[in-house]
């Protein structure tokens, strides 16, 4: 059962990100460094403008100070575009090697209208097993 945490939002150029992360403790295993985070991410296009999500850029850190970098084309397969006032949300994982984590990036969307590139800011957010809490 995975452990609610907090959201976190960001909006950067009228296009906001919240984020709801949350320990997965039946997928994990921390006998053999296995902490596996679920989160969800919602993307609101506040703006007067349509947007396409083209692609991500994220960095996992550690509390073992293990740290990487994904980057790739869209999210969970996907480019969505979005006309003002419109939504998209999607969850994902991410397994960790300890009991505590970060992550945080950037989504880079077209502004459709004008033709510019944005970069928009994924807050970062706190990956921390359930029993880490008590």
């Amino acid at each position: 059962m995975a452990v609610d945490h907090k959201s976190y939002s960001a909006t950067t150029d009228g296009i906001q990100v919240v984020v709801m992360p949350s320990f997965e403790a039946s997928e994990s295993n921390p006998a053999i460094g296995k902490f596996i985070f679920s989160y969800h991410v919602l993307i609101t296009n506040t703006g007067t403008d349509t947007v396409k999500l083209v692609s991500r850029h994220w960095y996992i850190v550690d509390s073992i100070q293990e740290k990487r970098e994904v980057r790739g084309e869209g999210v969970v397969g996907q480019q969505p575009e979005l006309a003002p006032g419109e939504s998209f949300s999607y969850s994902s994982w991410c397994p960790l090697h300890s009991p505590i984590g970060k992550m945080f990036g950037y989504y880079f969307f077209i502004n459709i209208t004008k033709k510019q590139t944005i970069k928009v800011v994924i807050p970062e957010f706190i990956l921390v097993s359930d029993f880490k809490l008590n």
